[in-house]
């Protein structure tokens, strides 16, 4: 048996114990303080995310509207990327969390470690294809010639370190899945420092401009994927990270690619539904543009901090299912929707009546704020049902209900809302373009209650079950 194997009790099978203890004990009977000690360092790590995003915003505001409109532009390619990080580690942590629930722990940790192997070739393959496809992607946005050249300085640089924040995102996830949510919330803390200090100095400073925005994003990733690096390579998690443990057999790449399909896919269709917006958004001028930007980060600064409860919650929720213990699962969704709906819908409210000073941050011209006051109020007057969608679509993943997972996921920026934007900016304008995603969060909502209410009824038929220790939950 060689060095890294001896981290485990036992190899011939795969109920194996490490000798070290995990960091937060998944099986705490405690729920609402369990949950809450994992949750709140993910909602610091994503809040800190959103407000990396926002400081980013703010410093490039500052050249003009041309360069605000520029990096939003971006948004689509962003979403892009991210969303095969988010694929891969959504599969990942529903792998993981599960397996650790049924004490499987060299499993989870070769599940952990193929990902890994997986993401770096995929980031360098995606990275070699979208870079001779930029203008071409700007230009289907819509994009302007003043608008074009910096799109393309700030995007050409983000792509140059993408496979570094690929390995990050899947690093995130497999980290807050062992239940160790701390530790990736200090990572991303100091990723943001790191950028916020750069950002001022390579943009104005150095007179980088765009790029220098993009620069200061890079090296953060840098130092942050250092951090994972020398945590992996001690032996401080519950799940193990070795060359060992990668296992590229189908089977086990099968499982960590369908349960994240549905993230993917949710990103990618996010993507394209963005992409459409701006090309809407385009005929009305760059400040239309610009402000529709503005709004949709700060839609995502809102949204980021519930998506990291969740997160950082579904660790418990795959535990439970991986133990099959459904009267813990049923206390978990149910804690978990009271403080998702709290957070969405009081975010939701705080943006509607202070809209005009929070764009204020992003933007000093006058037009530009009008259109983003209105674009934002609209955005927002529905967002209290993301909570609902965060929860069930999380919930989903969980159970490793990959179909239905998509449907609840696919229903906000997929079916309900493309159609919507292609044809309600024909009938009545810039109204109907803004009209087209409230319709789409509105939709998506009642989609995710009726889903949840029936998870809840299986959850409760499961219950009355208790020698069936295969049962699945209908979907």
């Amino acid at each position: 048996m060689n060095d890294t194997d001896t981290e485990f009790a036992v190899e011939s099978d795969c109920n194996v114990m490490p000798k070290k203890k995990q960091k937060i004990d998944l099986s705490d009977p405690n729920l609402a303080s369990l949950i809450l000690r994992l949750a709140i360092p993910a909602v610091v790590g994503l809040s800190i995310v959103a407000l990396q995003q926002a400081v980013n915003a703010i410093f490039v505001g500052a050249l003009g509207v041309q360069a605000i409109a520029a990096v939003s532009m971006t948004l689509p390619i962003v979403l892009l990327l991210a969303a095969v990080g988010e694929g891969i580690g959504v599969g990942t942590a529903s792998f993981i969390s599960s397996h650790l629930g049924a004490n499987e722990y060299l499993e989870a940790s070769r599940g952990a470690s193929t990902a890994l192997a997986l993401a770096a070739p995929i980031g360098l393959v995606v990275t070699a294809a979208l870079l001779p496809s930029l203008r071409g992607i700007f230009a289907t946005l819509g994009a302007t010639p003043t608008i074009m050249p910096v799109a393309l300085d700030y995007a050409v640089m983000l792509l140059f370190g993408y496979t570094v924040m690929l390995l990050n995102i899947v690093s995130g996830f497999i980290v807050r899945a062992e239940g160790n949510t701390r530790f990736n919330m200090w990572t991303m803390i100091t990723a943001f420092v790191l950028n916020a200090v750069l950002d001022p100095i390579f943009i104005f400073s150095m007179d980088f401009g765009v790029r220098g925005a993009a620069l200061a994003t890079m090296v953060s990733q840098i130092a942050a994927i250092c951090l994972y690096i020398a945590y992996f390579t001690k032996p401080g998690g519950t799940v193990l990270v070795r060359i060992s443990h990668i296992s590229l057999g189908a089977s086990r790449i099968r499982q960590l690619a369908l349960v994240g399909a549905p993230a993917t896919m949710t990103s990618v269709l996010s993507a394209i539904a963005v992409m459409l917006f701006y090309g809407a958004a385009a005929p009305f001028g760059d400040e239309s543009v610009a402000a529709v930007g503005i709004a949709a980060r700060i839609l995502t600064i809102g949204a980021l901090p519930i998506t990291g409860f969740c997160i950082g919650a579904q660790a418990v929720l795959g535990f439970g299912w991986g133990a099959r213990d459904f009267a813990r699962i049923l206390k978990t969704a149910k804690f978990m929707l009271l403080m998702t709906v709290a957070l969405s819908v009081t975010y939701s409210a705080a943006v509607v009546v202070f809209a005009r000073p929070l764009v204020r941050l992003f933007s000093d011209s006058d037009k530009v704020t009008e259109i983003a006051v209105s674009t934002c109020i609209v955005f927002h007057v529905f967002f209290g049902f993301f909570g609902v969608q965060s929860l069930v679509t999380t919930m989903l993943q969980s159970f490793g209900r990959a179909r239905l997972s998509a449907v609840v996921s696919l229903a906000r920026q997929g079916y309900l809302f493309i159609p919507a934007v292609l044809l309600f900016p024909v009938i009545s304008g810039f109204n109907g373009l803004l009209a087209s995603q409230a319709i789409a969060e509105l939709g998506a909502g009642m989609i995710a209650l009726f889903v949840m209410f029936h998870q809840f009824a299986e959850l409760r038929r499961a219950l009355r079950r208790p020698t069936s220790r295969a049962i699945e939950i209908a979907g």
